[in-house]
This record gives C-alpha cells, structure tokens and sequence, in this order.
C-alpha cells in the first residue's frame, strides 16, 4: 500500500505525463495552435516571476527592520551582568 505522499506524487507525475502528450500532440496536429502552445506557458512563466518578485517585495516592505547591533550588544551585556550577580549571590549564600 503507497502513503499519501506517494499518491499525490503519482497523480502529479501522471497529470504531468499526460499535459506533456497533449502538448507535443497540440503541436503535430493543430497547426493554428502552436502559437498560442508557445505564448500561453511563456505568458504564465513570466506572471510567476512576476509574482515571486511581488511577494519578495511585500516581504521587504511589510518586515520591520531589526534592531541596531549596538542594541542587541547592549542587551547581551545586560543579561550577562544578570548572570554574574545571580552567580556572586549564590556564593554569598
């Protein structure tokens, strides 16, 4: 018995092998097709870097930017300092 995973991934190497052979037969048989059998997978090629680059962009502009180095040193140095006395206490102790 497959898993899940491995029927997903046949059905998706099927579908693949099927629009493959209507491609290529698109090509032998349909002459006035073949035009928009180049245009149609170059048009969705270029909207999906479009969107990718869309998506970076979003990324970018919605992120905060992070803190100044100088910030986080001066945190790590606090907690340090935390520590220290929390170990000179204890030996007080």
């Amino acid at each position: 018995m497959v898993s899940k995973d491995q029927a997903i991934g046949w059905l998706i190497f099927l579908v693949c092998v099927i629009v493959g052979i209507a491609y290529v037969g698109g090509f032998a048989v349909y002459a006035a097709l073949r035009p928009w059998l180049i245009a149609i997978p170059v048009i969705l090629a270029f909207l999906l870097v479009l969107g990718i680059g869309a998506w970076i962009g979003w990324t970018m502009a919605t992120t905060p930017p992070p803190k100044p180095i100088e910030e986080i040193e001066a945190e790590e140095k606090k907690e340090e300092e935390k520590v220290e006395e929390k170990v000179e206490e204890e030996k007080a102790e």
